[in-house]
């Protein structure tokens, strides 16, 4: 009866009540950035007693969601699961971390097995035995400079038989193995794309690349959105540097916990507007007050290009903007931005669609904080057109969430995984699972939403999605639907 039904959205709390919760139950805790601290429920046989105010605070409890995360024991779950818990405490119980599903618990232990049998094949780059495919190998992903000890520290290894370098995932409290990213590169005529591969999947991979050379003294960190930008980071700057698991498109809640104990922050995400756009976006999760933002620009590339191309990385993050602006600002202010945006006229006007070159010319591209009205009568391809034209933005990495109010999302996503596929998946069976997988990875979210809802309703869904999953490309199908017949004549 304290757990909400899987079925309705979790109901939302506020900083308020759940301060107010802690304080009635006696509850030490402190304000941090994004979370509040508390001691952990799950350390230690504690059923019945008070949690003491001198037990180590390593319990973090989201100020926006409520959900919470144990550093020390990893148990994490929602507001719900965390009071469920304090109930069994006052009854004598010792509390027990919420469970995921068996079949979730299979696949992560499956996926630390695969990580564990591909990081005992790999080799740390200064083992492999010819001089010369170490060069090669290190000029290929543009890592020349990055020295072997610098590879080393980080646990860097080369995996021969894929091609790829190897990011190891370790659980900072007892340096297991928990998981992996692969990254190799593709050429394509003077393009290079890197393609990356995580184990467990992307949506279970939650590592801060370089989290366990954290150490307690640091307060000062630089976010980075790539491993190889974390390495140049550490080794041109010796600063405290991590990376995102999912660069610059998504900052898990999940992942605060473990950035509470810096009092600085500098977001270096990318060289391009999109990362600027997103530094700007997760410096409000962080709290603004404690995070700067290097902005991209010709002397200010990404790390890794910095150190290749001999520019002074500690000059650069010194330059570095705070992210709190004042409510009122002078020109002098906004002066770089407006250069920026002059001399990034391509990336100012948005995300091109792949497939539409007519629409770029119309619309130019996907901007935030645009609204778009697609209209046709019945039956005109509308459904079929718009869930293309997001697909198009979703496979660019643009976050995306669907409000499909008209048809139901098993026909939605069946649509969008045969335009994803290019072919009848229902002629070719055996490729379904994988598509399905490949399908599985895009940064797509759909609501639950069907037929009329309360608006706020739908509103609150979308604002929970954009600080979960940093959502920024929303699709309404349809307005019509979403609001009900008798709401057409209105203004609304």
């Amino acid at each position: 009866d304290v757990l909400p039904s899987p079925d309705g959205p979790a109901p939302s709390v506020s900083i308020t009540e759940i301060r107010q919760y802690l304080r009635a139950q006696d509850i030490p805790f402190h304000d941090g950035y994004s979370c509040l601290h508390t001691p952990s429920l799950f350390t230690g046989d504690r059923g019945g007693q008070p949690l003491p105010a001198n037990a180590p605070y390593t319990l973090f409890i989201d100020k926006t969601t409520g959900s919470f995360l144990c550093t020390a024991t990893l148990a994490e779950g929602t507001w719900q699961d965390f009071q469920a818990n304090v109930e069994l405490r006052h009854r004598g119980v010792t509390p027990v971390p919420p469970a995921s599903s068996e079949e979730m618990e299979e696949e992560m232990r499956q996926a630390r097995e695969d990580a564990r049998c591909i990081w005992e094949r790999a080799l740390p780059l200064s083992e492999l035995l010819d001089d010369k495919e170490i060069r090669e190998t290190k000029a290929l992903f543009g890592i020349s400079l990055v020295t072997d000890a610098t590879l080393k520290r980080f646990g860097v290894r080369y995996l021969r038989a894929a091609r790829s370098l190897v990011f190891p995932w370790f659980n900072p409290q007892d340096a297991t193995l928990r998981g992996l990213k692969l990254m190799r590169v593709e050429k394509k005529g003077d393009t290079i794309t890197y393609v990356e591969e995580t184990l467990p999947r992307f949506d279970s991979y939650r590592n801060l690349f370089g989290l366990p050379l954290i150490g307690r003294q640091n307060t000062e960190l630089v976010l980075t959105g790539w491993e190889l930008d974390a390495l140049a980071l550490h080794q041109a700057a010796g600063v405290a540097s991590l990376a995102l698991p999912r660069g610059a498109s998504c900052l898990p809640p999940s992942l605060l916990p473990y950035l509470e104990q810096f009092k600085r922050i500098t977001l270096w995400l990318g060289e391009d507007l999109r990362s600027w756009e997103a530094a700007k976006l997760f410096a409000r999760k962080l709290s603004l007050k404690r995070c700067s933002l290097v902005r991209p620009g010709n002397l200010q590339p990404r790390p890794l290009e910095a150190l290749n191309q001999g520019l002074n990385v500690t000059k650069i993050l010194r330059s570095a903007l705070l992210a709190s602006h004042k409510s009122i600002v002078s020109f002098r202010q906004l002066r770089e931005e407006v250069f920026g945006e002059l001399v990034n006229t391509e990336q100012v006007s948005g995300i091109k669609w792949v497939r539409f070159p007519e629409l770029n010319k119309l619309l130019k591209g996907h901007r935030r904080g645009e609204l778009t009205i697609f209209t046709g009568p019945t039956g005109s391809g509308k459904t079929t057109f718009i869930s293309e034209y997001a697909l198009d933005l979703c496979m660019q990495g643009v976050c995306t969430l669907w409000g499909s109010f008209e048809i139901n999302n098993v026909r939605l996503a069946k649509i969008m995984l045969t335009q994803f596929a290019g072919r009848r998946l229902e002629d070719h069976l055996e490729l379904y699972d994988e598509w399905a997988d490949r399908f599985e990875d895009l940064p797509l979210y759909f609501m639950t939403f069907h037929g009329q809802q309360n608006i706020k309703t739908v509103i609150d869904t979308m604002q929970h999605a954009v600080y979960m999953y940093d959502i920024t490309h929303v699709v309404v199908d349809n307005l019509q639907f979403m609001m009900g017949h008798e709401h057409l004549s209105v203004d609304r």
